[in-house]
């Protein structure tokens, strides 16, 4: 297994799957299969918040936060890589896979958000560990992310604000659709309350925070700044040479930046949007994760992944994090905190610690969003 996953061209062309600069086909496109949506029952995006929060020295303690009764705005959620289907595209059925990361990565926004989540015709673990996918798969994909948008705006936004959502493949989807949808238009760039793109290596220009993928949606800064990204790849040690996240690559060779020299990759504490070290705030379901990405899991947390009894859990193991520049990749680099253990990189070195992207900081997410949109509100009534 190991030898066929070591594969770092393969895994960057996946991940920016939508980046593919080529016309998409025109014509009428199906009707979106929701992964979530208000009001869909079964919906994985709503559920119980209870969780049990461990500190470093064992000691526990519940709590039970609630999903939002009237939330103001939006989030719209693409997910990663995780469908075992055995062909290049997955179909659009809703298999444990999808329910499971929905679940892992986008439940907690419920706090914040409507929470809205489409299926899509994904490249599949199989397609990113094969050969190089063919171009009318990538198109496939992306094609469905942003059919999906189209009808999100056209039945349910009613000009409310909207939260981005995306890892790993799906930060590659919504980096493609906010250039050409969102980046270039003053009236679209209003309604984003911010972008969370996760282990997708959005470049901006050296000494800067915009510039790269987007010419017009920085870096978040500060917790009050809107219509921004946060971004940033895992890691726990120094990026190997040939590291697939923390550098641009093949990334800007996608999207149009080949030969480029002048171009990083995007790194944005989320505990600390300003710079600096700040403690973690690591959120996990209870729940075991299914099929590949789950012996995935249980390898990054050396064999015992975080239990308690609650549907959530903040593990023993604490971390900080900041943002540095090592071995030419910008990264966020973790460091344990007491005796917390150390995370494996998963399938190797170059992912770094690809897998923990969504979980390792997720409660200072939500609460960056819940302070983006008391920003957003407030400057949305100063418009009006």
């Amino acid at each position: 297994m190991e030898g066929r996953l070591n594969r770092p061209a393969l895994l960057a062309l996946s991940l920016v799957a939508a980046a593919v600069l080529l016309a998409l086909p025109a014509g009428a496109h199906a009707a979106t299969t929701w992964l979530c949506k208000p009001g869909a029952n079964p919906n994985p995006c709503l559920g119980s918040l209870q969780t049990t929060v461990i500190d470093s020295s064992g000691q526990s303690h519940v709590e039970t936060p609630k999903n939002a009764k009237k939330p103001p705005i939006d989030c719209f959620y693409v997910y990663p890589t995780v469908s075992d289907d055995k062909t290049t595209n997955s179909d659009l059925s809703i298999d444990p896979e999808e329910i499971a990361i929905a679940q892992f990565q986008a439940a907690r926004f419920s706090q914040r958000c409507r929470v809205f989540a489409p299926m899509y015709r994904q490249l599949t673990l199989q397609a990113i560990f094969g050969a190089a996918p063919p171009t009318a798969a990538v198109e496939l994909a992306y094609s469905d992310v942003l059919a999906a948008w189209k009808e999100y705006l056209r039945k349910f936004n009613h000009g409310r604000g909207v939260v981005l959502i995306g890892h790993s493949q799906g930060s590659g989807m919504l980096e493609q659709l906010i250039r050409q949808k969102i980046d270039r238009s003053k009236k679209a760039r209003s309604r984003l309350v911010s972008a969370i793109l996760l282990g997708g290596n959005v470049t901006v220009k050296q000494g800067s925070n915009v510039g790269g993928v987007f010419k017009s949606v920085p870096g978040c800064r500060s917790a009050r700044q809107t219509g921004c990204v946060i971004a940033f790849s895992t890691f726990n040690q120094t990026p190997p040479d040939n590291a697939v996240f923390g550098k641009p690559g093949l990334v800007s060779d996608f999207f149009g930046q080949s030969g480029r020299t002048d171009l990083k990759v995007l790194c944005t504490n989320p505990a600390a949007l300003r710079g600096g070290s700040a403690p973690l705030e690591t959120l996990a379901p209870t729940i075991p994760f299914p099929g590949t990405l789950g012996v995935g899991v249980s390898i990054l947390y050396n064999g015992s992944p975080p239990t308690a009894p609650t549907p959530w859990v903040t593990p023993q193991d604490h971390y900080t994090g900041q943002c540095v520049e090592s071995n030419g990749a910008n990264v966020l680099m973790i460091s344990p905190i007491g005796a917390a253990r150390t995370l494996t990189p998963v399938p190797d070195a170059t992912w770094g610690l690809h897998l923990a992207d969504g979980n390792i900081a997720l409660g200072n997410l939500v609460d960056d969003v819940r302070a983006e949109t008391k920003a957003y509100l407030k400057q949305r009534a100063k418009r009006k």
